[in-house]
């Protein structure tokens, strides 16, 4: 699968390079950061992600990734975290990042758009964003762990959402079943 990630200045870098991990193993990743992530990701992560054979990164001011455009054919595009600044301007149509454009691209295409929204609370005006992104064809997925599964550490309980992202993306992962016990 070809799949884009976009990675936004929310906080939650974690639920990124977590996704990645996963994603990275079998899948072709075109990965773009905004300026401000990238300074988030280091700080929160400790980590500089760097291209590998399954990762290609974007600068987020390129509007001549392949991605940029409808004839591109990609599979799925996850924005995680999302901002709710970044979630304003793709239910805006404001396209001036690669990110946005990206995103542009993928509803009108009627293709995946994941949005992992991770700020909270929620005012009206993000209610009505994300309300016109799920009417315009994303799914918006809060970065909202569960705990039926009694995680242990935080990359358990961070991976209770990534697993519903791998879920949404149609990917098989080992993430905890209800109903479904292991013994």
């Amino acid at each position: 699968m070809n799949i884009i990630l976009a990675v936004t200045g929310a906080s939650g870098s974690i639920y990124a390079e977590r996704l990645l991990k996963y994603l990275s193993k079998s899948n072709k990743i075109l990965a773009v950061f905004s300026k401000n992530a990238i300074k988030i990701y280091q700080e929160e992560t400790g980590s500089v992600l760097t291209e590998t054979d399954n990762i290609k990164i974007y600068d987020d001011g390129n509007f001549y990734a392949p991605f940029a455009s409808g004839s591109f054919l990609s599979d799925a595009m996850v924005v995680c975290p999302c901002s709710m600044g970044t979630l304003g301007r793709i239910a805006s149509g404001v396209s001036d990042s690669l990110i946005t454009r990206a995103a542009d691209v993928m509803l009108k295409e009627r293709r995946k758009l994941i949005l992992v929204v991770r700020e909270t609370p929620y005012n009206l005006i993000h209610i009505r964003n994300m309300e016109t992104l799920t009417l315009a064809g994303a799914v918006i997925c809060p970065a909202c762990p569960s705990f039926y599964s009694k995680p242990q550490t935080l990359e358990d309980m961070v991976d209770t959402v990534v697993f519903r992202i791998l879920d949404l993306l149609g990917i098989q992962n080992e993430g905890f079943r209800w109903g479904i016990t292991t013994s």
